[in-house]
């Protein structure tokens, strides 16, 4: 390299940082390497520098995103074994992860007992969310009931209702293994008032809609009124099956007569879902 082109070379390296542009300027070895190799033109060659900073900031955009989703972990629809699963509509699932549901403001209950992949599929439909660039939050219905100010009139009540009411998607899992006081079963009803018709979201649980005023403080009214908005326009995937967690054991023989549970639809819920 002549002393000229060595200069010039860290003039292009000092005004990459200058402009915060940190993957051209560590691609800039390289890529320029397989220009000369290729005999680019400067428009390939500076088109090859770009692609490789909007790549990295999509990845970071893609990673910020994530975290800010508070998934437990990642999922995705390709790890789901549909297989171990028979019962469940494959091609369902995988309309579903089209997202046209969140462009309609639409719910998807998945119900099944514990272990058949309710979690799993909620957080796979919820990436698919974030890498189409929608908001995306995951809670667990124990975490919120935790969250939720003792007094209406506190502050913090308007403030998590209004955090909660922004994403694009709202998650929130295992619906079932806690029961709500009157306070928290309230808050749950105004949180799906202000999403009815304007805001995605996924519910996942381990009872039928049967057993659900169970979970809401025993409130019979309360209960249909929540479901009434959740089933208006959903889709109930209700899962029948053997839990992933135990699969291993149960093939290899070592869990003998492990039930099989399934969870049915009231006939009332069936014709409230579309």
């Amino acid at each position: 390299m002549t002393s000229e082109a060595g200069v010039n070379y860290l003039v292009v390296q000092e005004n990459l940082e200058r402009l915060k542009l940190t993957q051209m300027v560590s691609a800039l070895d390289r890529i320029a390497e397989e220009a000369s190799q290729g005999q680019w033109s400067y428009i390939e060659f500076l088109g090859k520098l770009l692609e490789e900073e909007m790549t990295a900031r999509q990845e970071r955009r893609m990673a910020i995103r994530q975290r800010m989703s508070r998934f437990p972990w990642v999922k995705t629809l390709d790890q789901f074994d549909f297989s171990f699963q028979p019962g469940l509509d494959e091609r369902k699932i995988r309309e579903l992860a089209t997202l046209r549901f969140i462009e309609k403001a639409e719910t998807i209950l998945l119900i099944g007992p514990p272990g058949v992949g309710k979690t799993h599929l909620a957080i796979a439909l919820g990436l698919e969310a974030v890498r189409a660039g929608y908001a995306v939050y995951f809670i667990t219905l124990s975490e919120l009931a935790e969250q939720i100010p003792r007094e209406k009139t506190d502050p913090l009540w308007s403030e998590k209702m209004r955090a909660l009411t922004y994403p694009r998607l709202l998650i929130i899992d295992e619906v079932g293994y806690v029961p709500l006081d009157s306070l928290a079963s309230y808050f749950l009803f105004s949180l799906v008032c202000r999403r009815y018709e304007k805001g995605a979201m996924i519910w996942t649980s381990n009872k039928g809609f049967a057993e659900w005023s169970t979970i809401f403080a025993g409130d019979e009214v309360l209960t249909t009124a929540i479901l009434d908005r959740l089933l208006h326009h959903s889709t109930v995937i209700n899962i029948r099956g053997r839990s992933y967690r135990l699969r291993e054991k149960i093939q290899a023989g070592s869990i003998v007569g492990y039930p099989t549970v399934s969870t049915n639809l009231t006939a009332d819920a069936k014709e409230k879902t579309r």
